[in-house]
């Protein structure tokens, strides 16, 4: 069986796809972690601390049958590169501030 390695990671992208009726509830979880950026994705800086802690609490909320999140975690800012294409919005921000 191969070793799994953990890693701090301190930052994360968080994509969902909810039923209607618990779609209100991740939407909060998520804001109390994240900053909203668009629609049903959020991003921002995390503890791994945080990161478990909000696994938890999605746990306790999502249909596993049915509801789908992503949590791409990252580990620091050489890990990767985003590029946006169109109209960011009113509060552009900074991937790492």
């Amino acid at each position: 069986m191969k070793k799994r390695t953990n890693y701090n990671y301190n930052y994360a992208f968080v994509f969902y796809d909810i039923g209607e009726d618990r779609v209100h509830k991740v939407f909060k979880i998520c804001k109390k972690y994240f900053k909203h950026h668009q629609k049903s994705v959020f991003r921002g800086h995390i503890t791994p601390a945080n990161l478990i802690q909000f696994k938890s609490e999605l746990k306790k909320i999502i249909d596993y049958e049915e509801d789908f999140v992503s949590i791409i975690k990252v580990m620091n800012q050489a890990a990767f590169d985003e590029e946006t294409l169109g109209n960011p919005g009113l509060d552009p921000e900074s991937i790492f501030i």
